[in-house]
């Protein structure tokens, strides 16, 4: 008898394991609630994070236009350069230079109104106006700098407060410790840290192009700048 009653016991088990196991796995309330109602949940440090990455994605469109435009310029404009300035049409040249709105343009006006001056004083000028053309285009990558070392460490601390947070409540509960008072803290915690990422590595990749496009700018001011010493050293000209 007792061998049936513990044999049965046995089988009511397994069928309930199995029954258990056969059901659908629910997820957490809040994993099914709209990504607002995720942001809230990550506290006051996800507004933040938002500034930020509202920030991040605007110096990154307004520099990708600036840097746009300042890399638009004719591929024959150091040629005409060249001819007007060997044919002694210096106006001409100087009007070519101001069809353009870049800073190439800008520096090979700059070095035709010093033509007849020495040497070091051409050089001087454009080397002037090519360094505040740089500084013009390089302005707000420092932000977006911070930003991409910022945000991580924000998400961070994120973290850390959550986790706090999780252990004060079980310290206040004693010895009645629920497994929600810890996975609360801990969700909050993930999800800034996950905001404090994302936004990290926008601003990040962000800037890495950015700078790679105001290197490509430079290399193509200080070689227009090249071309037109020579065309003063060898091949000068006056209207």
């Amino acid at each position: 008898m007792l061998f049936h009653l513990l044999q049965t016991d046995i089988s009511d088990s397994l069928a309930q394991i199995a029954s258990e196991a056969a059901a659908p796995i629910q997820q957490p309330t809040q994993m099914n609630e709209s990504l607002w109602s995720m942001f809230n949940m990550g506290g006051p440090l996800m507004w933040i994070l938002l500034a930020l990455s509202i920030l991040a994605i605007y110096i990154i469109g307004r520099k990708w236009w600036t840097i746009n435009n300042a890399s638009k310029i004719d591929a024959h404009f150091m040629q005409d350069i060249r001819d007007y300035m060997n044919s002694g049409k210096t106006k001409s040249a100087i009007t070519l230079c101001r069809k353009y709105d870049n800073p190439v343009a800008r520096m090979i006006e700059t070095g035709i109104h010093r033509m007849g001056r020495p040497m070091t004083d051409i050089q001087s000028a454009i080397e002037n106006i090519g360094n505040v053309e740089v500084s013009r285009l390089e302005k707000g990558l420092p932000i977006l700098a911070t930003i991409a070392g910022g945000a991580p460490m924000i998400g961070f601390l994120g973290t850390v407060i959550g986790m706090v947070q999780a252990f004060f409540n079980m310290s206040k509960a004693g010895n009645n410790i629920d497994i929600t008072l810890l996975s609360g803290g801990i969700y909050t915690a993930m999800l800034t840290t996950v905001g404090g990422l994302i936004v990290g590595i926008i601003a990040y990749f962000g800037y890495n192009w950015l700078t790679s496009k105001v290197s490509d700018l430079v290399y193509k001011m200080e070689s227009s700048t090249m071309e037109f010493i020579d065309i003063v050293l060898n091949e000068p000209g006056e209207e």
